[in-house]
């Protein structure tokens, strides 16, 4: 098994102190948005990184030795970056849509979600249940969720809405269903199939450790985020790899006249507008700056200014990432071709049921027994990521997401933990597969199998996210919920000239370019 380290870029440009309107902390994907928009106004604009390569989570990587494979290693796929920034900013980004939705493996049948054909959908749905009413409760969510999405998705790169304008935006029912009433619940009250219910519920516990019942309803608010996604809620594959995504953005910073410094370790924030870095040399600098964007999480801002971390800044990731190469897709028990049930999202023991024992489990201190986990395999529909070599043979890759694998079953000892967590994870894929993924894994040049796993502790080390929170914290509603929120852009902090530009502000969250579009709204006013 395979930690690895990420694939290394030298530094782009090296900075000598002065002032600039604009000091960004964070090369991650939505610091590199800022940073353009910034550039493009017209604004002197500074970017400092504390790794070797820009991106954050958004990069690519060859982990395994002799194996020419460009992993999307930690983001994955794409659905809430908008059009519109990809349009803004003439973005060559090719967003590529998977035929099928998902597919949940169930011994002898399996329930496959058809985007292209609703009567195969419906068919298999029967398969399943022995009628059609959970497929026609399927249905009415998703018009739940696609009305919603239609409603609130062209707000997200506008100044913010109050709670009351969205409410009148999706309508009383939409609003008590999906805004006030415990995901869990609504689905339920649309679906009698366990299974079922697991597939519309794992959305509401991607990189959130929460019970579908929660009464925080953060479950509900994780559920949204990815079903609204550019008014549809597909999640797309980046041509290419998640790289692609941030070398467009780095050249369309760059060629608009920011400044790129990698390497910068930066120390310190002065609320009125200093930011003191270390670089790769030990030589420490400081530069002034009418706003710093801090791309990086509230907790870590909190730190960097010198105050105390804010209760609700602290962070918990709750998340397995297993990458894979495979020479071959694995048998399944199902009579089903592998391209159908691989290229969309493949469920692994998601069911409402084992959903929520494994966050009792976890809740516990313990590793899930059977841990709910997707799949996806990235090649099937963008094959551009392997040398034609592995092309011609028929490898692949697969994208493994372990569910409910909160950071606080790895802080004790993070290797043990994380050797359990994967050894627990394949026995749950395996249970579901005809054959052993272990007998598909390819072998890399060191003769070890093409295996990467990653814990929230290995994120937080690796990547710099407190607690290996993929979002930074918790998501927040895509609203403002004081008056005085209203109509800004929820990036705004209690310093004046400090603004979140990451995962963390009110509209964060996933590979969107949202809050850098809107730190760059709120310097422009």
């Amino acid at each position: 098994m395979t930690r690895g380290l990420e694939s290394k870029e030298s530094a782009i440009t090296q900075d000598t102190g002065g002032r600039y309107d604009a000091v960004i902390v964070g090369a991650g994907h939505n610091g590199l948005t800022a940073a353009a928009y910034l550039a493009r106004a017209g604004r002197t604009v500074l970017v400092l990184e504390r790794l070797d390569h820009v991106g954050g989570a958004a990069v690519s990587a060859r982990p395994f030795p002799g194996v020419d494979a460009r992993l999307s290693r930690y983001s994955y796929l794409v659905s809430l970056f908008p059009r519109r920034i990809i349009n803004e900013l003439d973005l060559p980004i090719t967003l590529r849509r998977r035929r099928y939705a998902s597919y949940t493996p169930l011994g002898e049948s399996g329930l496959l979600v058809d985007t292209g054909d609703r009567e195969a959908t419906r068919s298999s749905f029967r398969s399943v249940t022995g009628d059609d009413a959970d497929h026609a409760g399927f249905e009415r969510l998703d018009a739940l969720f696609g009305h919603v999405a239609r409603r609130v998705f062209p707000t997200l790169t506008e100044p913010l809405p109050s709670r009351e304008q969205v409410r009148a935006l999706v309508g009383t029912t939409a609003w008590e269903q999906v805004f006030e009433t415990p995901i869990g619940q609504t689905v339920r009250d649309h679906v009698a199939d366990d299974d079922v219910r697991g597939v519309v519920l794992t959305d509401a516990l991607i990189g959130t450790f929460a019970s579908v019942d929660e009464p925080s309803l953060r479950q509900n608010r994780c559920l949204l985020y990815h079903v609204i996604g550019n008014g549809t809620g597909e999640w797309n594959v980046p041509v290419g790899g998640m790289a692609t995504v941030t070398t467009s953005l780095r050249e369309a910073a760059e060629t608009a006249g920011a400044r790129i410094v990698t390497r910068a370790d930066v120390r310190a924030i002065d609320p009125e507008g200093e930011v003191t870095y270390v670089d790769d040399d030990g030589r420490e600098h400081r530069v002034g700056a009418g706003h710093v964007l801090a791309g990086c999480a509230p907790a870590t801002l909190d730190r960097l200014v010198g105050g105390e971390t804010e209760p609700e800044h602290q962070p918990e990731g709750a998340q397995l990432k297993l990458n894979m190469v495979v020479t071959r897709l694995p048998k399944l028990r199902e009579d089903i071709e592998p391209q159908a049930a691989f290229s969309g999202t493949f469920h692994v023991n998601e069911s409402l049921t084992q959903l929520e024992a494994a966050y009792d489990h976890a809740a516990r201190g313990v590793i899930p027994q059977l841990p709910p986990a997707e799949i996806y395999c990235h090649t099937l529909t963008d094959p551009s990521i392997l040398s034609p070599e592995l092309r011609e043979s028929g490898a692949h890759t697969l994208t493994v997401f372990g569910l409910h694998m909160p950071a606080r079953l790895f802080r004790a000892d993070n290797d043990a933990a994380r050797t359990a967590a994967v050894r627990a994870t394949l026995d749950s894929l395996n249970s579901v597969l005809a054959e052993p993924i272990e007998d598909c894994l390819l072998d890399d040049a060191d003769g070890r199998p093409c295996l990467e796993a990653c814990t929230p502790v290995d994120l937080e080390h690796d990547v710099g996210l407190p607690g290996g929170h993929i979002f930074h914290r918790d998501l927040s509603w895509p609203f403002a919920e004081s008056a005085a929120d209203v109509g800004r852009w929820g990036v705004e902090t209690r310093w004046p000239r400090i603004l979140l530009c990451g995962a963390g502000a009110r509209r964060g969250g996933g590979v969107s370019g949202i809050p850098g579009r809107a730190a760059a709204m709120a310097v422009l006013g």
